[in-house]
């Protein structure tokens, strides 16, 4: 029932009037001797006065609250038009939702329940969805997602200029992407559908496994999340142990002749280097990819040489050939140039182990059971 405040008010007022009507009554039945009864009648109606005051008193209140609340006009129907279900951009649900979520960029979404429908815009994140077992909910991927052979099957969305119209055609309840192919339109297109686009990208090798529990709890896939994440972090241990022996030997790992140009602080692939029983003589670079003079690398003279071999990105082995001229070079003395797999290395994902353990066989094969890998004299 809805009430105007006079009318509130004015109820209590009645109240308050009855109640001391009903005590000038009871004193004038104390003296005729039938208190018993009327003592009965007259609590019941007192309390029930009491009853409906509280009442109008809470219902005041809660107009007020109401009044305040600001969920009127625009606002009220800016929520009606958010998709069911998935809740994103309303920083009023932090104090209620268990289910937030900060990406690598410092957004904060709100998923309600897992997302039906997901579309990755990076090989290393459809094999992080995978890993944990959301084959059906996956609905897009890169043209370069081509692990597991699952991938191949889904539909195409481009890569590095991702089609908006081909991406929201899927209907996807939430967008992961890297940071590097993020456009501003595309994102400002997500935004206005109400579609949660979430960013990741990762710097370290913990990064990825965080990545991988992320994705466990936004999914209630955290029992597989954590399976995955296990392995790799006893793989990692495993080929720790078998590179802590010896001393770490300098690597200098070609991402291109000419311009020379390597990885640095800040890439999680010079992280793997020391994980790997390397030394990065590119660890003094104040960049993640640094280019070096040949005067620099003949100075720090790296005692291995590491290039990447893949479909997207490879060093021709003739371009491999051409630092043969440098033979004061550790690493041309030794005939130590070294291939690893690019399609490993450049996906920080749940396959970034097996890149791992093929730095460690290239940078100390001594210390693995099946001889020196891939050499290329």
């Amino acid at each position: 029932m809805n009430h105007e405040p006079e009318d509130l008010l004015r109820e209590v007022d009645l109240c308050s009037l009855e109640a001391g009507e009903q005590v000038r009554m009871k004193q004038r039945v104390q003296s005729s001797g039938s208190t018993q009864a009327l003592r009965i009648f007259y609590l019941s109606r007192w309390e029930r006065c009491l009853f409906v005051s509280a009442l109008s008193l809470v219902a005041a209140l809660l107009m007020l609250l109401s009044s305040a609340d600001g969920c009127s006009g625009d606002g009220c129907s800016e929520m009606k038009r958010r998709q069911p279900g998935i809740l994103t951009g309303m920083p009023f649900m932090a104090h209620v939702s268990s289910r937030a979520f900060v990406d690598d960029v410092g957004h904060r979404i709100y998923l309600a329940k897992p997302p039906a429908r997901v579309v990755s815009l990076a090989p290393s994140i459809t094999e992080m969805l995978f890993a944990i077992g959301l084959d059906e909910q996956i609905v897009g991927v890169t043209e370069f997602c081509d692990y597991p052979a699952e991938a191949k099957s889904k539909a195409k969305v481009g890569y590095s200029n991702p089609s908006a119209e081909a991406l929201i055609a899927l209907r996807p309840e939430l967008v992961l992407a890297p940071r590097d192919f993020l456009r501003s339109d595309l994102q400002a297109k997500l935004d206005q559908l109400k579609i949660p686009l979430f960013v990741l990208d990762a710097q370290t090798v913990e990064d990825i496994l965080l990545q991988i529990h992320t994705l466990g709890k936004m999914f209630e896939k955290v029992s597989a999340a954590n399976e995955v994440t296990q392995r790799m972090r006893q793989r990692i241990a495993e080929i720790r142990r078998k590179v802590e022996t010896p001393p770490p030997r300098r690597v200098l790992y070609v991402l291109n002749s000419q311009p020379l140009i390597s990885v640095g602080p800040g890439s999680f692939i010079h992280q793997m280097i020391g994980l790997a029983g390397g030394l990065n003589i590119a660890a003094q670079a104040g960049v993640a990819y640094p280019k070096l003079s040949m005067e620099v690398v003949l100075k720090d003279d790296p005692e291995v040489l590491i290039f990447p071999s893949g479909v997207v990105e490879t060093v021709p082995r003739s371009e491999q050939q051409q630092w043969r001229r440098w033979d004061t070079l550790s690493a041309v003395k030794q005939q130590r140039f070294r291939e690893v797999s690019s399609n490993l290395l450049n996906r920080p994902g749940p396959r970034v182990i097996e890149a791992l353990e093929e730095l460690a066989r290239a940078i100390h094969p001594e210390m693995f059971d099946f001889g020196e890998g891939a050499v290329h004299p």
